[in-house]
């Protein structure tokens, strides 16, 4: 019985920490946001900041592509376009252009 009741006074224990736990980390989040964020208008429904522009939408990764000549993949920012392909530099690019119909006669 002993034991019984101390597991219940250490479940209680536990409780009441995680409690306070998240009191304090909601009050640390409502401290980073300054005055006036939106904290309180949160915890009633009325939604994040209604009088704040809407954010920018989330940037999405840039996409893979593969390289017509060594086949290495990298992202479409750092590729190369010649003649309708991507390569990964610039020697490629020009290997590439040397025998095009090597490379269509596949």
């Amino acid at each position: 019985m002993r034991n019984f009741i101390l597991l219940i006074v250490i479940f209680l224990a536990t409780q009441w920490l995680l409690k306070k736990l998240r009191r304090a980390n909601a009050r640390a989040q409502a401290d980073a946001r300054g005055p006036g964020g939106a904290s309180a208008r949160t915890r009633h429904g009325a939604g994040a900041n209604a009088n704040a522009a809407p954010s920018a939408p989330p940037q999405l990764a840039d996409p893979l592509v593969r390289c017509a000549q060594c086949g290495v993949h990298m992202p479409s920012s750092d590729a190369i376009v010649a003649a309708g392909q991507r390569f990964c530099c610039a020697d490629h690019a020009r290997r590439y252009a040397a025998h095009p119909t090597g490379r269509d006669a596949r």
